[in-house]
């Protein structure tokens, strides 16, 4: 499981937790929800994120690279 899914599940237990302790309709409750939803749509952003070929990924470790140059006009 990545860090993110980690890091929602975490998030959702201490959802519940605050949730319990302080009831359904409190804001402690609404901000701790509010924080997985944001979790969520992070990871589905990431899943939408192509995966960079290796050229790619060569060029971001080496940008002086002759090869990894963008000129313009």
């Amino acid at each position: 499981m990545s860090d993110l899914q980690k890091q929602v599940e975490q998030e959702r237990q201490e959802a519940r937790e605050a949730c319990d302790i302080n009831g359904a309709g409190s804001p402690e409750c609404a901000a701790a929800w509010d924080a997985v939803e944001e979790l969520q749509a992070e990871v589905s952003h990431k899943k939408q994120e192509p995966e960079k070929t290796p050229f790619q990924k060569y060029c971001d470790e080496n940008p002086e690279a002759e090869e990894c140059r963008v000129y313009e006009d």
